[in-house]
């Protein structure tokens, strides 16, 4: 007798079981989900400043476009870092794009503070230079036209394995002009 109570307990158990995971694939996804608490968003601690492009009015082949990235670090650097710095410019359509990028390594030392700062830290901040010689990806002059650009930079920490990303900074984005000629 007890037996058969315990079997059919068993299977009831078995039975509910699996009702539940029909459920589960009826159910639809939204119900699944778990709502994230929104709370402020928290910038992170690489940041890019302020970008300069030079010269103004750039034409493919005369020159280089420069790009002047200046990236703010984090006040306390607590390992062997490299600062990567990347441009991705590409034409609307995407059939004329190119890629910077430069890497270095990040000098742990946090400058000094000057008496008129008082007790504040500052943060260090790194300018980069990225050189674009109007050229595509195939090497060909970029045409005239309105080109998009995205500026990203990031913190690898240099491991056993290579660099790893440790941090990211939040990507910048613009548009270039590019004209026939140089205008006044």
């Amino acid at each position: 007798m007890f037996s058969r109570t315990s079997r059919s307990c068993g299977a009831l158990v078995r039975g509910i079981g699996i009702a539940c995971l029909l459920c589960l694939f009826v159910t639809p996804d939204s119900a699944l989900a778990v709502k994230r608490k929104k709370g402020p968003v928290i910038p992170p601690e690489l940041k890019i400043v302020s970008v300069m492009m030079a010269p103004t009015s750039y034409v493919p082949g005369n020159g280089t476009l420069d790009f002047a990235v200046d990236v703010e670090l984090p006040k306390h650097l607590d390992r062997d870092l490299l600062l990567e710095v990347s441009v991705l410019i590409s034409s609307p359509s995407m059939r004329s794009m190119r890629f910077l990028s430069s890497r270095q390594a990040i000098d742990r030392q946090v400058p000094e503070v000057s008496a008129t700062s008082s007790s504040v830290e500052t943060k260090p901040r790194v300018e980069v230079i990225l050189m674009w010689d109007g050229t595509d990806q195939s090497k060909e002059l970029a045409g005239v036209g309105k080109y998009d650009y995205e500026i990203r930079a990031k913190l690898l920490a240099v491991g056993d394995n290579g660099a790893r990303t440790h941090m990211n900074a939040w990507p910048k984005r613009g548009t270039i002009l590019l004209k026939d000629t140089v205008q006044p």
